[in-house]
């Protein structure tokens, strides 16, 4: 995955402090639409920093697409997939049961997927490193 960040802070010879704005369906070209009253977000996070960019540019991150979407299965797919089988597999014939059990599902993958992000979070994190700046 490849974005663009502003380098806000270096922190030594390897690593500085960057913000990527955070992406979304909005386009924030407000003057074209009615508003959806949405601010654009920034997300700070460290990132290697091999090149030398200095404070105040602008910067080419990139990140590893693998990593991502075993994040993304672990906090989307896994709670939908044991509310499905919570339910599907519940040995009762009444449906607010099988409702309940699927309910446990889904609030132990949700349980999962926090217990994954500090997992990640101890380990370094998501890693960015800085390609190229402008």
């Amino acid at each position: 995955m490849t974005q663009v960040a502003t380098v806000d802070k270096i922190l030594n010879d390897t690593y500085a402090k960057i913000s990527v704005m955070r992406q979304s369906a909005c386009a924030h070209d407000c003057s074209d639409c009615a508003g959806c009253g949405t601010k654009p977000m920034a997300v700070h996070a460290t990132a290697r920093n091999l090149i030398g960019a200095k404070v105040g540019q602008q910067v080419v991150v990139e990140s590893s697409s693998k990593k991502l979407f075993s994040i993304a299965g672990v906090v989307y797919l896994l709670p939908l997939a044991l509310f499905l089988l919570g339910y599907c597999l519940a040995p009762v014939d009444s449906d607010a049961l099988r409702g309940l059990a699927g309910l446990m599902g889904f609030v132990l993958g949700g349980f999962m997927a926090v217990k994954y992000d500090r997992m990640t979070q101890a380990k370094g994190g998501f890693q960015f490193t800085i390609t190229k700046f402008f």
